[in-house]
């Protein structure tokens, strides 16, 4: 197989263009080459804003009200923490290894963006069945499990049941304020039980304990408590949301913990960044998916976005992105739904209404095109009762590449658009590439739209009411 780990990763929107003269279904439901004479200098303001804003954060220049909240930090991120921040990293590292070193098992709380980024690259990134391999084939290194995100008392207690056999275990907690009702509850319960575990040993109970916070806060103020210091506690940087966190050791910590190359995820973030600083708008992924996201809504109609992944190991990526771009946009009565879709397992259930339903939706594909092991092949055999003889020789991967085009094709016959986001391969430096673009393209399309796609007041809205009727 040739060695493109630093491939870059395509994004491909041919199929949502035909030429000014097409036949009128094409046209009622594709764009135009005149729609770009439209969109490309809108994309170029926007980057100019995005870039200024980077450079304001840097600065430490003042932050207007109409702009709050502000948390451009994001972007330049990759770079310091290759650079000047680069200790931070090591120090990342160093924490994984001596929690890998220490439980065979870490179960790792928070909520939305505290969790959803490291879920995301643990499932892409990581053997497929990585928590029920030994650990020798696991590298030596944790299983993982997540919790803290959600309030299922029998979800929590099964957690509880697989590890009460076994003292191995430890916490990773993560939040910012540390006043998330959902992990709070968690890292309250958890904790008891590995205190319990380590038979209220206190300094065997610190040892297996690392947070991951901010630098004020209820969770900063129980892990001083609890004694927690050096690199079992880690600042979330301010300027940096939640849902835009995952390269900061929100995401990193629990991608070491299970062996991932966290470098390498930096550095594919790092070679989107210069992509989007120096390509042609319609040749740069971040500006080009934001723009004909927003065109195929705004003049097509297309207000719920499918992101159709194609395998099971991106369906956690597309979870991620679905928060990222619903509660980023989804403000002011405004903002398309997200939807993520596995292919080809759910053309048997949603393929229906994608195929003949409502011409409301942006079909984007996230394709893989190179598999990280040899395929799986079709044998021959002496009989022939399934009917697969015909296709001997092929991999499961060409069975997948055919549904694939052809699901494409089928789309395309009947007007419905598709584009599609190309990955190389399934590895750390793609999907650096990829989270990277889509935090990009998400602040853009704000940006086109007159959203600041940063803050979640809705959410708030909610937190608010479930503490009020909980104190009564």
């Amino acid at each position: 197989m040739p060695d493109n780990k630093k491939a870059e990763i395509i994004y491909d929107y041919s199929g949502l263009l035909v030429a000014e003269d097409a036949p009128a279904l094409e046209r009622d439901t594709a764009l135009l080459p005149s729609d770009l004479h439209w969109l490309v200098p809108r994309l170029e303001a926007a980057r100019e804003q995005l870039l200024a804003d980077a450079n304001a954060w840097k600065a430490g220049a003042p932050v207007p009200p109409e702009k709050q909240p502000f948390d451009a930090g994001f972007f330049e991120l990759p770079e310091r923490l290759l650079s000047q921040d680069r200790p931070v990293v090591a120090q990342v590292a160093q924490a994984a290894q001596r929690l890998a070193n220490a439980v065979d098992r870490v179960v790792v709380l928070g909520i939305g963006g505290s969790y959803m980024g490291a879920r995301a690259l643990m499932e892409a990134c990581c053997h497929p069945f990585h928590n029920d391999l030994p650990r020798q084939r696991r590298g030596q290194r944790p299983r993982m499990y997540f919790e803290g995100n959600n309030v299922d008392s029998d979800a929590m207690r099964g957690l509880l049941d697989l590890l009460e056999a076994a003292d191995d275990w430890g916490l990773v907690v993560i939040s910012k304020s540390g006043g998330t009702l959902e992990t709070a509850v968690a890292f309250r319960v958890f904790l008891q039980a590995l205190r319990h575990a380590c038979g209220n040993d206190q300094e065997k109970l610190r040892q297996r304990i690392v947070a991951i916070t901010g630098q004020t806060g209820k969770l900063r103020s129980l892990v001083d408590r609890l004694g927690l210091a050096g690199n079992q506690v880690f600042d979330i940087p301010d300027g940096v949301g939640g849902r835009f966190s995952v390269f900061t050791p929100v995401g990193l910590l629990p991608a070491a913990i299970v062996g991932l190359d966290i470098a390498a995820l930096l550095e594919g973030a790092a070679a989107m960044n210069q992509r989007f600083r120096s390509a042609q708008a319609m040749e740069c992924p971040p500006l080009a998916y934001a723009g004909m996201s927003h065109l195929m809504e705004l003049r097509r109609g297309a207000t719920i976005r499918v992101l159709a992944t194609w395998g099971k190991r991106l369906e956690a990526v597309g979870l991620w992105y679905d928060q990222l771009l619903a509660e980023s946009l989804g403000k002011q009565g405004v903002g398309a739904t997200p939807l993520t879709v596995v292919n080809t397992r759910d053309l048997h259930s949603r393929g229906q209404q994608h195929q003949e339903g409502r011409r409301d939706k942006l079909i984007t594909n996230l394709y893989v095109e190179q598999c990280q092991r040899e395929p799986l092949r079709i044998e021959q055999w002496q009989t022939d009762e399934d009917g697969l003889n015909k296709y001997a020789g092929k991999t499961v991967a060409d069975v997948l590449a055919a549904a694939f085009t052809g699901t494409n094709q089928a789309y395309a016959a009947d007007g419905r658009r598709t584009a599609t986001i190309r990955l190389p391969r399934l590895d750390e430096f793609a999907l650096g590439q990829l989270l990277q673009m889509l935090m990009i393209a998400t602040v853009i399309e704000g940006k086109l739209i007159g959203i600041n796609p940063y803050g979640q007041p809705g959410v708030e809205a909610y937190k608010q009411r479930m503490v009020a009727i909980l104190q009564r």
